[in-house]
């Protein structure tokens, strides 16, 4: 559904502005008005009313209801402009927006957003932290030499920006690596264990997404992507994440309890 991504930056709206539109509140309480003027429409979804009539014009908006003398824009409209941006925002032309949008037949831009956010929505939750150099001393220690840095930059933990200064794509990952130092484990041990985990997470991250593929994401294209089965694709995407999180840490627990009762039921046995 979503094929056809180009590089290129489109005359019209800026990239990125449909991230901004999507998540003001103006946007919002617009989305459920269907008396919004053009400026109105402009203000609530970060556009000019310039590009409005231009992507109008292009036939990537339709027309608006008609009143006197005056078009009112509404709930599709609005729905429209922000799968409009969002695309743009990800990279896509309006060429690529424009046959995506002529071969959804009768599905509702409310409907393709829905889908395109499902599809493209992280699965972390975590917001990133920037750290420096201080920060780096003050929890791992003084001693952190440019190998162990390099390793931990190479596992994704940290992310350069410059200046001595660090993005930190999961916090609560480094706090994990921090408070096993803290415990006493070294930090090449430290990062061993990590990249073990990350290592097998893919290989289960992998497995979700070759089952969603395979059971439902290919039979929907094979049947021609029917306009009546959007919404339960959709949800079949949305549900993948708490299911595979929640398989994950399931299966974790249990070997992890049995791990530990079988290393700790050696010990004790040496000790007696």
């Amino acid at each position: 559904m979503f094929q056809g991504m180009e590089s290129e930056n489109p005359a019209g709206t800026p990239i990125g502005s449909g991230r901004r539109a999507s998540r003001n509140g103006g946007g919002e309480a617009a989305a459920e008005r269907d008396d919004l003027t053009i400026e109105q429409l402009a203000q609530a979804t970060g556009m000019t009313a310039r590009n409005i009539r231009a992507h109008q014009s292009r036939g990537l908006l339709p027309a608006p209801a008609i009143r006197g003398r005056t078009g009112y824009y509404g709930r599709e409209h609005v729905a429209r402009l922000q799968l409009i941006a969002e695309m743009q925002g990800d990279g896509f032309n309006l060429k690529a927006i424009e046959r995506l949008l002529a071969g959804a037949g009768s599905a509702t831009a409310e409907e393709l957003l829905g889908f395109k956010r499902a599809l493209t929505t992280p699965f972390e939750q975590e917001s990133p932290e920037l750290i420096d150099a201080d920060d780096l001393v003050a929890r791992f220690g003084s001693d952190v030499d440019q190998r162990t840095l390099a390793k931990a930059i190479k596992l994704g933990l940290l992310v350069p920006v410059g200046e001595d200064r660090y993005e930190v794509p999961s916090p609560t990952l480094l706090r994990a690596g921090e408070e096993l130092v803290r415990l006493g484990v070294p930090r090449e041990a430290m990062l061993r264990v990590l990249e073990q985990i990350g290592r097998r997470s893919e290989g289960v991250a992998d497995a979700f997404v070759k089952l969603f593929l395979e059971q439902i994401w290919k039979p929907f294209e094979q049947a021609g992507r029917p306009e009546d089965r959007v919404p339960e694709v959709r949800l079949a995407i949305e549900r993948l994440r708490p299911l595979a999180s929640e398989a994950l840490l399931a299966v974790f627990q249990r070997r992890m309890t049995r791990a530990v009762e079988q290393a700790f039921g050696r010990v004790l046995e040496r000790g007696r």
